[in-house]
């Protein structure tokens, strides 16, 4: 290998990591692929190297904060191992005398995962906890930024890994400096792809030639009817946009209030630290610049993101976000599409179903497939928008970032990769986690016949049709 050539230099580490998972599988049980997952959990979870981690991310890519980097390490991780606890992924995963079917447990191989700078702890952990849970070994391909933060939690990993005799080997990286090209390389010498991030990453990641777990753009839409619990939905906004200077994919974008409690909302809003700022052109001017997002706002502290947008003064002391009222959706418009700051599109309806038809606008402008909230008391809503918005979630009055994926008090699966279905272009519609990760071999005996007569298919539609 030419030490120089940086493209040999990444065959060398899958060929490695090609190497270690032909091991793995070989002498892989359910108790070592636990015991693995247990491993990485320790190794971001544990409070000092939890904060380590915070710290450094923050620092070098300059997105979020660390308090709420530390608690989305932890429970997005705690969540996930409680997810998988229990959950067989080596051997018979189902043996089914009736159809003679027996289904057994088999990985996918290496994993080539691509992992954005907003979570650059949190989401290659979940990435690595689920190959390992499943026998695979993996690759991270980090942003630029997210490099030093990657390489810390590989650090880690792997002294967790000493401690229980585990080959380092499973989890690599791809050699820093990171470059598109070692990632290209990577997607198409791997197994499989799961690629979080940029929509550039997700569309070479699903042109690449490898099966590959891809997510869609978030922009998420909000409605709050007249049947809401003012303050309580006030509060999971803020909560919810607040949290990790918006870094997330399933922060609030825009919010549509029915027009009979505009002010009420408003008025809730405040009390719950947002900030109505009426001026959409300063706004605009200030958040897009150049025509890119301002980076002295993105992901950034309230008080930097105010002095950034030039509103310091003219807005309360302590607030923590801003909604800026507007009615334009679409490439015109560019507060109708996602904003990664805490700042809050506000638009308004004259009626519920004036609501849905906003929303249904705003995601077929951007962020199709991904989530739409609804704050609402009224038990047939969420239907209604269930099958009027191409979307995968249907969020009920919950903070919206905490929900989607995954928490203590809702049934969807830990990730921080949401797959949006063909509406987001996208070959799957959920969370991404284990099963995504885990592929099988089916063992297929003889049985007696079951041959259906044709009354038995056919009846009920001759009664109606006619032969």
């Amino acid at each position: 290998m030419n030490a120089a050539d940086p493209i040999s230099e990444l065959d060398a580490v899958v060929a490695r990591s090609r190497d270690a998972q032909a091991k793995y599988e070989a002498e892989g049980s359910q108790e070592r692929y636990d015991r693995a997952a247990q491993a990485i959990g320790w190794a971001i979870m544990e409070p000092g190297r939890n904060r380590a981690l915070a710290e450094l991310a923050v620092e070098t890519t300059g997105l979020g904060n660390v308090p709420d980097k530390i608690i989305k390490n932890y429970r997005k991780t705690l969540g996930l191992l409680r997810d998988i606890q229990g959950v067989v992924t080596c051997g018979v995963i189902r043996d089914d005398p009736e159809t003679g079917i027996t289904e057994v447990a088999r990985p996918k191989g290496v994993v080539g995962a691509v992992v954005p700078s907003t979570n650059p702890a949190a989401t290659p952990a979940n990435n690595i906890i689920n190959a390992l849970k499943c026998g695979n070994s993996i690759v991270v391909a980090p942003s630029p930024k997210g490099v030093a933060c990657c390489e810390l939690l590989l650090e880690f990993i792997h002294a967790e890994f000493a401690k229980i005799g585990e080959d380092p080997e499973l989890v690599q990286m791809v050699p820093a400096p990171g470059s598109k090209e070692k990632t290209q390389r990577l997607m198409e010498t791997c197994d499989m792809i799961v690629a979080t991030g940029s929509q550039n990453n997700v569309h070479r990641a699903q042109t690449a030639g490898t099966p590959a777990v891809a997510v869609g753009t978030g922009n998420v839409t909000v409605i709050v009817d007249e049947t809401a619990d003012l303050a309580a939905a006030a509060e999971k906004i803020r909560a919810s946009k607040t949290f990790d200077n918006a870094t997330s994919c399933s922060s609030e974008n825009a919010v549509v209030v029915v027009d009979v409690l505009r002010e009420a909302f408003i008025e809730a809003m405040e009390k719950a630290g947002g900030a109505l700022v009426d001026d959409e052109a300063s706004v605009v001017a200030s958040l897009w610049p150049d025509g890119h997002l301002n980076r002295h706002v993105i992901a950034q502290d309230a008080d930097k993101m105010l002095s950034a947008l030039g509103l310091e003064g003219q807005v309360p002391e302590g607030t923590e976000y801003i909604a800026v009222p507007t009615s334009g959706i679409g490439p015109e418009h560019p507060l109708s599409g996602e904003k990664l700051s805490r700042v809050l599109a506000l638009y308004g309806a004259t009626d519920f179903e004036d609501a849905v038809r906003i929303a249904r606008d705003i995601q077929l402008h951007q962020g199709a497939g991904h989530s739409v909230g609804l704050h609402s008391t009224d038990p047939s809503r969420p239907m209604m928008l269930a099958r009027a918005i191409p979307t995968s979630r249907v969020i009920v009055n919950q903070a919206h970032t905490f929900a989607t994926g995954g928490s203590f008090t809702n049934g969807m699966p830990f990730s921080l990769s949401m797959g949006c279905g063909s509406w987001g272009d996208n070959a799957i519609d959920e969370n991404v986690h284990w099963k995504h990760f885990l592929q099988s071999t089916k063992i297929v005996r003889e049985i007696p016949p079951r041959e259906p007569s044709l009354d038995d298919i056919f009846s009920d539609y001759w009664e109606t049709a006619g032969k």
